[in-house]
This record gives C-alpha cells, sequence and structure tokens, in this order.
C-alpha cells in the first residue's frame, strides 16, 4: 500500500455560524471551540427517529476475581497482575529496551484475544453508554492520562476505532494494555481494526522494528494474528456508524460486514479496505481516488445517501489529524475523532474522545498536547495519585465519568447532561448483538 496514514486532513468544511436549535439551545461553531474543562456548549442536535425501545436494558454483574486468571495452551497469567505492571511501567515514564511483560505472557494475551474477537461479529451492535476513542499510535503515556481524565474500565465503557501502533514509541505497551482490558471486560471494551492493523503498514511505519528490537519479530507475527481477527465497523444504538475510515463504495448491505470472514488480511482494494481507509472530501463526485493512494475519498452526497439508506444519524471515524482533536464535517453527520494529542511530536494537535450517553447525546473531553519533558512530569504526578485514588476506592464508589462537553449533540432532540457510567467496580454489558 502506499500513502502516508493519517496525513491527510479533507474534512474541513464545518458550520461556521452560530444557530439556533428547535429547543432554543445554542448551535455553536465547533472549530473555534475554548479548551477548558467546564463548559457545557450544546450542538445542533439531529432529528427524533428512534427512542431506546428496541435496545435491552444492561443488568448489573460484579468482576468475578476468578476472571483475572487465564489459562491458555496450559499457560497461566493473571490479567490484573498484566494490567498494573504495564501501567507501572507508563507511570514510571521510563522508556525501556525490554518490554515489562514476558514473551510467553505477550503470546498468552494474543491467544486470549484472538479467541474473544472471533467469538463476536465483524460489525459489533452496541447500546449506550459508550465512550469513543480514536488514533492512539502507540502514544501510551497519553493513553493513560486519556483513562485518568475519561475513566478506567470498567468505570466506563470503550469503542476504540483503530489505529495502535506504529509512530509512537511506545505501540507494545499501548496495544497490549488495551487487549488486556478487552480480555478482563470482554463486554464493556471493544476495539476496531485500523488502516495500521496491517501486516504491510506495520513494517514500513514502526511497529515491526519496534517488537523486532524489544522482542522478537515471533512476538510481531503473534499481533498481526491478533489483527486479522480484529472488528471492522460497529452500530451505537442503531444510529451511529462508527468505523476506522469510512465509506466504501461497494457497501450496499450492513450484512456485507457482518459476513465478513476472520481472520483476514487487509486487501489491496474492496470492502474492507475501504472500511480501513477512505476518507471525506469536498470533492465534486462522490467517489473520487485518494490522495494516500489507498482506496476513495466521499462527498457530502455520498455521505447523505448512506444515511438515509441504513437509518443512521451520524458517521463517527478517526484516520485523521484534527487540530482540535475532533472535527465535523457536512452539517455535523459526520465527525472525525483522532485522540493522540501532539501526534508525532509535530502537530500541536490536540486529542478527543466522544462520549456518547443513553439519551444519545454526545459530548468530548480533550487532552491538551504535551512535549515529552511535560508528559514525563505529568505521568511521575499521576502515579501518585493513582495510589491515593486506589486507597480511596477501597469500600468506596468512584466517578470516572467526568467529561469537558465541549460540545454536545442529541439524537434524541433532548439536551441532557451524559450520567455519570458504572460505578462501585461492576460491569455493565453494553452489547446488543442480533
Amino acid at each position: 500500500m502506499n500513502g502516508d496514514p493519517n496525513r491527510n486532513s479533507n474534512a474541513n468544511n464545518n458550520n461556521t455560524s452560530n444557530n439556533t436549535t428547535n429547543d432554543g439551545s445554542l448551535a455553536i461553531n465547533t472549530l473555534n471551540l475554548p479548551h477548558q474543562d467546564s463548559q457545557d456548549l450544546p450542538i445542533t442536535p439531529t432529528s427524533k427517529k428512534n427512542s431506546f425501545s428496541n435496545y435491552s436494558t444492561p443488568f448489573q454483574s460484579p468482576i468475578n476475581p476468578q476472571n483475572n486468571v487465564l489459562q491458555v495452551n496450559g499457560s497461566q497469567i493473571d490479567i490484573e497482575e498484566l494490567i498494573q505492571r504495564l501501567l507501572d511501567a507508563g507511570y514510571s515514564g521510563k522508556r525501556t529496551k525490554n518490554i515489562c511483560l514476558k514473551n510467553s505472557e505477550i503470546a498468552t494475551i494474543c491467544a486470549k484475544a484472538r479467541e474473544i474477537f472471533l467469538s463476536q461479529p465483524p460489525l459489533l451492535e452496541l447500546s449506550p453508554p459508550v465512550k469513543i476513542v480514536g488514533d492512539v499510535h502507540g502514544q501510551f503515556g497519553d493513553l493513560i492520562r486519556m483513562f485518568t481524565k475519561c475513566g478506567f474500565p470498567p468505570a466506563a465503557n470503550y469503542l476504540f476505532l483503530g489505529d495502535y501502533v506504529d509512530r509512537g514509541k511506545q505501540s507494545l505497551e499501548t496495544i497490549l494494555l488495551l487487549l488486556c482490558y478487552k480480555i478482563k471486560y470482554p463486554e464493556n471494551f471493544f476495539l476496531l481494526r485500523g488502516n495500521h492493523e496491517c501486516a504491510n503498514v506495520t513494517r514500513v511505519y514502526g511497529f515491526y522494528d519496534e517488537c523486532k528490537r524489544r522482542c522478537n519479530i515471533k512476538t510481531w507475527k503473534l499481533f498481526i494474528d491478533t489483527f486479522n481477527t480484529l472488528p471492522l465497523a460497529a452500530i451505537v444504538a442503531g444510529k451511529i456508524f462508527c468505523v476506522h475510515g469510512g465509506l466504501s463504495p461497494v457497501l450496499n448491505s450492513m450484512d456485507e460486514i457482518r459476513n465478513v470472514n476472520r481472520p483476514t488480511d487487509v486487501p489491496d482494494f474492496g470492502l474492507i479496505n475501504d472500511l480501513l481507509w477512505s476518507d471525506p472530501s469536498d470533492a465534486l463526485n462522490e467517489w473520487e481516488d485518494n490522495e494516500r493512494g489507498v482506496s476513495y475519498c466521499f462527498n457530502k452526497l455520498a455521505i447523505n445517501k448512506f444515511l438515509a439508506r441504513f437509518g443512521f444519524d451520524l458517521v463517527c471515524r478517526a484516520h485523521m489529524v484534527v487540530e482540535d482533536g475532533y472535527e465535523f464535517f457536512n452539517d455535523r453527520s459526520l465527525v472525525t475523532v483522532f485522540s493522540a494529542p501532539n501526534y508525532c511530536g509535530e502537530f500541536d494537535n490536540w486529542g478527543a474522545v466522544m462520549s456518547v450517553s443513553e439519551e444519545l447525546l454526545c459530548s468530548f473531553e480533550l487532552l491538551d498536547p504535551l512535549d515529552s519533558v511535560a508528559l514525563k512530569q505529568v505521568m511521575k504526578k499521576g502515579k501518585h495519585e493513582r495510589r491515593i485514588a486506589n486507597l480511596t476506592a477501597q469500600g468506596q464508589t468512584s466517578n470516572h465519568g467526568s467529561f469537558a462537553n465541549h460540545g454536545s449533540f442529541s439524537a434524541n432532540n433532548q439536551s441532557q447532561q451524559e450520567d455519570n457510567i458504572n460505578s462501585n467496580n461492576q460491569s455493565t454489558p453494553i452489547t446488543a448483538l442480533s
């Protein structure tokens, strides 16, 4: 494949005027939002199309400590202990030559993750509340910052849109922590495939070299086998279509995604390639060649036809660096979410996470760009705060659901504050699989 992933940013056509919505709230210019942590700025709500009566009510299921112990091919590991080791490595602020996990432990994690991914469909159908995360690209410290701000699992349900590895210096720690959380909370923590979860791309953009340098090539192959089992897209509450890249001209039915056979590599063209590589643009034609050299660009008309055909209100995707961490396109019918602040140390961009409440009220939490020195200081401070939080959390209810609310819109035309998500160390399954 050719092209420089994440460097293309065509989706720059946003609403620039302030408008009053039907419920009297103010529709704001999302390009000029102040970067603060306390404002609640509503965005124009979509039309009222659906209630939540069609979705199952989540039930409370307390965590079983016995689920922490994994046995795969005769190997036994404690998943919670591995998570703590990874977090300790992140909070140390040090980038060591050797990974904090053994090769045998990594192999066990990959084997169990593959088993879980293949037990769930290629097209996930999820019920909110859920927090949606864009590209993280091996920026392990920023990933921990994001969890600190938005809630460590299972205090919040998560859907990641792909691109976990490459470019950043700690891709191994990043993908391993995410896989561990997937194993520990399989019905609350979801990982989609990005264009970088592919053998060809990782050979060029860093993950292959990192595995070779810090582990071995066999370990890289284990991750590739795991990437080949990742789901490709998700639908939240029947209204929000989530994918790493974008739309495809050959997608005529959601069953085409549901019926994808895994494990599979990423083909050079076709449906899977488009879902992982395509981009929105202001092109005159519905579909034009992508300047990345891979897949297509799709315009506003293509988006509108897609939404109308499948009854969706919003496309949520990643795949592009955007200055504010999120960016709307085509009258807020598509949003790009990018969650790696100060991307590659070059872009000075913010990172964002989009939260979807049970009422389909969407809001954004932002991570400010930090250089390596500032990030290291934050990690050291975070380690101390984490110790205090762990002591405080024993026997108490923790609340990790605080969001900056830099813009919100509701698919059922209600401007409500998002509810706090899951406390008391309980996980509430959010899958609504057909």
